[in-house]
């Protein structure tokens, strides 16, 4: 009982916070529903970039690779933060300077309709298809294995993950369809500073209950190096998904598009109030990003040191097997929670985990709505429409993508194991074919919209080939490249250096590309951002070193 009101409380209180701050918000028109007015501050920005990405696939599915893999797999979070300092100091003044609300309307400046639609039609399906899905998932998955909510109901696991994945997408999908941006950024603020409190909780508990009374965290730290000398390498070995040549690759590649041109991450900064307070919210974003190992990585090797060497009998019953012998690796984080919170924590703790889970979730139903109204229905079905018709455009639009996303959710995940592995993957089949042709269009004057639109679909047909016809472990794919990242990196160079000769061949604008300031905001930089972003840079290369262990290599 305790925890349902504890639970019913938080969540309660974030959505009244979250009203009083916005409750005077222009959600009328479209600037207003979509980019917050272009009146975000700094704190929000970073705020919203973090729980936008902090959700379940990281709680969840980041500790459970690390149950198998060890702090290896922290490259997707420290990688991150140097992904977020060339966001801050390369993307941004150019994105700002356009004015624009999401990347397809870039892409047309650039290259022509053409290819704004094609871009906005690849990022909806797969944010309906992929991501959303994984994120409902995952929620509901570790809510589910956290709580134990199925035992307490009476109800089967998949049965009960069915309920909590229509109880979060309705949840989410009233703020995302009512309030717009600004409601989304001020409550994944909120919520920002509950996850940063319930994450390091979790580890906190989880390295005393390891340590002991008199050993403590370096008692912890020990036991764990003892029991497996790899668990704290910063760079993976060749049996490990994030081997270390996929840094220079795949990790690099998919962390470079997510963090800089992935619309449902950016489009927060194109509502920034300027470039300068933009830069210092992706900045601040940054350096938490290189710090959230600490919650996403470290309590997943805790649990596997609980449930492999010190044979937690609760632990091993909560995480159990896979139907190949294999420990299910998506239930460790949930399981090591219920194992080492007091109980009085738990509800807010979950209602923290719900909200991520939202954070996510109504940050890709906004992205989708925008991306459909602005590209698509404003574009080509009703050029003359008001903003009114365009807001419900997109109202109607985050209602379908969240039903199809709902229905998707559990036959795409429930029952694979690796699964945040498994999604980096299908964020590739996408991800890449779209940074080589953003990254030309940024840095090259003469590539045009035909050379582009033919780099998206030999991109996209060569992931799809690489990621659904490889032939499994022991397929071509693997022998050639030795990892998916590899033939990712191989992909991406493959593309750009097709779309630069397909624009010296003679496919290009009669002209070069010349971007144009249309004045949306003061472009005036933050004087601090380039020493702060090659601190951070500094602070990702040292973390690395000190981890590092060439003798296991």
């Amino acid at each position: 009982m305790l925890t349902a009101i504890s639970f019913v409380f938080f969540t309660a209180l974030v959505a009244v916070l979250t009203w009083r701050a916005t409750r005077n918000s222009d959600v009328d028109s479209d600037e207003g529903y979509f980019l917050a007015g272009r009146s975000l501050t700094g704190i929000f920005i970073a705020g919203s970039l973090l729980l936008t990405n902090l959700s379940t696939e990281q709680l969840v599915g980041l500790n459970g690779d690390s149950f198998k893999d060890g702090l290896s797999v922290m490259c997707w979070e420290v990688v991150a933060g140097a992904s977020l300092v060339i966001l801050a100091l390369v993307f941004l003044p150019r994105y700002l300077k356009s004015g624009i609300a999401t990347i397809p309307q870039f892409l047309e400046a650039r290259y022509g309709r053409s290819v704004r639609s094609a871009t906005a039609a690849i990022f909806i399906v797969a944010y309906m298809m992929i991501l959303l899905p994984f994120v409902l998932f995952l929620g509901a998955n570790g809510l589910n294995g956290m709580l134990g909510l199925h035992v307490q109901l009476g109800v089967s696991e998949l049965q009960m993950i069915w309920i909590l994945l229509v109880f979060i997408a309705t949840l989410g999908g009233a703020y995302a369809i009512f309030g717009g941006l600004k409601a989304i950024a001020v409550s994944d603020t909120f919520n920002g500073a509950g996850l940063l409190v319930g994450g390091l909780m979790i580890t906190y508990f989880s390295l005393q209950l390891i340590g002991g009374s008199e050993g403590g965290f370096s008692g912890a730290f020990e036991k764990i190096s003892e029991a497996d000398p790899d668990a704290f390498q910063s760079l993976g070995t060749s049996d490990e998904s994030t081997h270390w040549p996929t840094l220079f690759t795949g990790v690099l590649l998919l962390n470079f598009f997510y963090w800089t041109t992935n619309q449902q991450i950016i489009q927060r900064t194109f509502g920034a109030k300027n470039l300068a307070e933009g830069q210092k919210g992706v900045l601040l974003a940054a350096f938490f990003k290189i710090l959230a190992p600490l919650i996403l990585v470290l309590p997943g090797i805790a649990a596997a040191y609980l449930v492999i060497t010190a044979g937690d009998s609760q632990m091993i019953e909560s995480v159990g097997k896979t139907q190949d012998g294999q420990w299910n690796t998506s239930r460790a984080y949930g399981a090591l929670v219920a194992r080492v919170l007091p109980e009085s924590f738990l509800g807010f703790f979950a209602a923290v985990m719900v909200g991520s889970i939202l954070s996510t979730f109504n940050s890709v139903l906004n992205s989708a709505a925008t991306l459909f109204s602005l590209d698509v229905y404003k574009t080509y079905l009703n050029p003359a429409a008001t903003s009114e018709q365009i807001r419900k455009s997109g109202q109607k639009c985050s209602f379908v993508v969240a039903v199809l996303a709902v229905i998707a959710a559990p036959f795409a995940f429930y029952g694979r194991e690796g699964v945040f592995s498994f999604f980096q993957g299908l964020n590739g089949v996408y991800f890449i074919p779209l940074a080589a042709v953003i990254l030309v269009g940024l840095f090259n004057r003469w590539a045009d919209g035909r050379s582009a639109l033919i780099t998206l679909c030999v991109g996209l047909f060569l992931m799809v080939l690489g990621t659904f016809f490889a032939g499994g472990d022991e397929g071509w794919l693997v022998q050639n490249f030795k990892s998916a990242f590899h033939y990712m990196g191989a992909v991406f160079l493959l593309l750009v250096v097709l779309q630069l000769g397909l624009a010296s061949m003679g496919l290009r604008r009669s002209a070069a590309y010349e971007q144009v300031d249309v004045g949306a905001v003061d472009l005036t930089p933050w004087h601090l951002a380039k020493p702060v972003g090659f601190g951070l840079i500094a602070i990702v290369l040292v973390i690395y070193a000190w981890f590092a262990d060439l003798s296991a290599l």
